[in-house]
């Protein structure tokens, strides 16, 4: 059986995914191994791994965030999704979500165009640039749900991201370890962006001894004007 691990793990979550499912994620896994021999994609490449350190931990966000009957066709984006995760493991299984993937390798881009294609799947936009940038344009207070995943401490993950949602939109942010200091010495740059913390999710999987949690976060407030900052101001000096 072709992932075997992602199904079994998808079982405990209480997410059906059918043969065609598994099917895309074995060519999504076949696509990443190949092209990662060209370039840097991921340092994660067994077939195991893949399966449960890529697209397992992606599917953990419908633990708390799921595609409702009043919002059928929400708009996600993935703030530096790298190889696509977790936006595309998600829109294989929740294939009517309008997402959009960015990323400000061009490589990066270059893969994520073939893979929506190879994969067939509809819906989906890939932009190149920096998140401090296209939170000014048009993508500002435009998404439903924002993702990302390993990118960068709580503080300056707030900037990069709350901007992208949408007043009562929520940011779901990937994390794991000891985050308590980490979330408090955030709790200013949260409440700046318009932010308020929902819920720290733990992710109670056998698969993952690493304390890994979701940590949700409603946007409850226009960002004001001059957020997020430009220059690499966010990494710098985060809001502190």
């Amino acid at each position: 059986m072709v992932m075997e691990k992602l199904a079994a793990g998808l079982e405990k979550l209480g997410i059906n995914a059918g043969e065609h499912e598994l099917a895309l994620f074995q060519i999504y896994y076949e696509e990443l191994t190949d092209w990662n021999q060209r370039m840097n994609l991921t340092a994660i490449t067994e077939y195991d791994k893949v399966q449960t350190l890529h697209f397992l931990d992606s599917l953990t966000v419908p633990a708390v965030w799921r595609p409702t009957e009043s919002r059928p066709h929400p708009r996600v984006i993935d703030i530096g999704t790298g190889a696509g995760v977790p936006g595309i493991p998600l829109k294989i299984i929740f294939p009517q979500i309008r997402l959009t993937l960015m990323d400000s390798t061009n490589k990066k881009i270059t893969f994520l165009n073939h893979l929506k294609q190879k994969l067939g799947l509809n819906d989906i936009e890939v932009i190149s640039g920096r998140a401090e940038e296209l939170a000014r344009q048009q993508y500002r207070e435009s998404y439903d749900l924002v993702l990302a995943r390993g990118l960068a401490p709580m503080a300056t993950l707030a900037e990069l991201t709350i901007p992208f949602c949408k007043i009562a939109g929520r940011a779901i942010l990937h994390k794991k370890g000891d985050i308590a200091e980490e979330m408090n010495s955030a709790k200013r740059a949260i409440a700046t962006m318009g932010g308020k913390l929902i819920e720290i999710k733990p992710v109670e999987l056998s698969e993952f001894p690493d304390n890994r949690v979701l940590v949700v976060i409603e946007k409850v407030a226009p960002t004001p004007e001059i957020y997020p900052r430009g220059q690499g101001l966010p990494i710098k000096r985060p809001i502190q």
